[in-house]
């Protein structure tokens, strides 16, 4: 089986990290989050990749370079954004005639993809939409399906908080059931494929899991990734809480909660106290510093004695010895004022 895994997004709502790492690319714990759903497609037979990205694009040389072995990865050039969708059509030619996962690459989820493609087959569909239960949808579009599991339609993100299914990113396709759109086309497949799909009374379906699912795509959900991950939440992974790489460094007298992920080469000074924090590859955190909830974009630095509170640093950010900044963001390389 092959897949695509859609990985165009330009992370509008994780910036400033994104505006220098593709989201996709960006690390959950000790691989990038890519790493984690590339292997997730070996353990269920998955041979081949298709991916595309006008954003970042050379961002994606390295990686690949960097991989390898299974999956083998085909790089399409996309021109132009053509959306999930279009992006999906315009990697046909590289699929061929059976059916072929989609995958939302800022999604981190242990679906089990196996039951799910057995499930497409057992049901005949032409598209079959993975989906996941939440307590409160607002942030999503809701997915209504018959009890058999066929889909009805989708609808708006509601207004007030109600649970309800949602699309968790994660589909099984058949060719065929995309000829009416052509490479180039910029299209949305939940917006606009899958309704006229289910219009024309083709059968889509939707498959309900309760594995794990989250949406790394805002600093809350990426650093929550970080913590169920530290928490074992996450079937196959496991890791010591906090997590710290080998090659990074932090003085016997810091104080590290048990949240906490510090990655390549970072550097941490004494008496620095960090909690519910992720550390990118070679930041600094200067001595007698306080980092809660917050993110630290690689090579950024955090001056002796200032105080950080829900807040993101872009690569190479810094903030001056004895600030205190809350829920602030720098992009790349700025120097924070105080």
């Amino acid at each position: 089986m092959k897949a695509v895994v859609l990985v165009g997004g330009e992370g509008t709502r994780m910036r400033p990290l994104t505006e220098t790492i593709k989201k996709e690319l960006l690390p959950l714990v000790d691989r990038t989050i890519l790493d984690h759903t590339l292997d997730r497609l070996v353990r269920h037979g998955v041979e081949e990749v298709v991916m595309s990205s006008p954003y970042l694009e050379a961002t994606f040389a390295p990686f690949i370079e960097a991989r390898r072995g299974s999956p083998g990865i085909t790089w399409v050039t996309e021109e132009q954004a053509l959306d999930t969708g279009g992006a999906i059509v315009h990697a046909l030619d590289r699929i061929g005639d059976e059916p072929f996962l989609v995958l939302n690459g800022d999604v981190v989820t242990d679906l089990d993809l196996t039951e799910l493609a057995r499930f497409h087959r057992d049901q005949g569909s032409v598209a079959t939409i993975a989906v996941t239960l939440m307590d409160d949808a607002r942030s999503y579009g809701l997915v209504v399906s018959e009890p058999d599991g066929r889909l009805r339609e989708f609808r708006e993100k509601p207004e007030e908080p109600i649970p309800g299914t949602i699309n968790a990113g994660t589909y099984v396709l058949e060719p065929a059931a995309l000829g009416s759109w052509h490479p180039g086309d910029r299209v949305n497949i939940e917006r606009e494929i899958f309704p006229v799909l289910i219009e024309r009374g083709e059968p889509v379906y939707s498959f309900l899991s309760d594995a794990y699912w989250m949406d790394t795509g805002t600093p809350e959900r990426y650093l929550q990734a970080h913590f169920d991950a530290l928490d074992g939440r996450m079937e196959g992974l496991a890791y010591d809480a906090p997590f710290v790489a080998p090659s990074a460094i932090a003085d016997p007298d810091a104080k590290l909660g048990r949240l906490v992920v510090a990655g390549h080469d970072v550097r941490i000074a004494a008496r620095a106290d960090v909690d519910r924090s992720v550390l990118l590859e070679g930041s600094v955190v200067g001595e007698g510093t306080e980092v809660a909830g917050s993110i630290l974009g690689p090579r950024s630095i955090v001056g002796a004695g200032a105080i950080l509170l829900d807040c993101v640093l872009g690569e190479g950010a810094s903030v001056p010895e004895r600030a205190r900044l809350s829920g602030a963001k720098l992009r790349p390389n700025e120097v924070a004022t105080v």
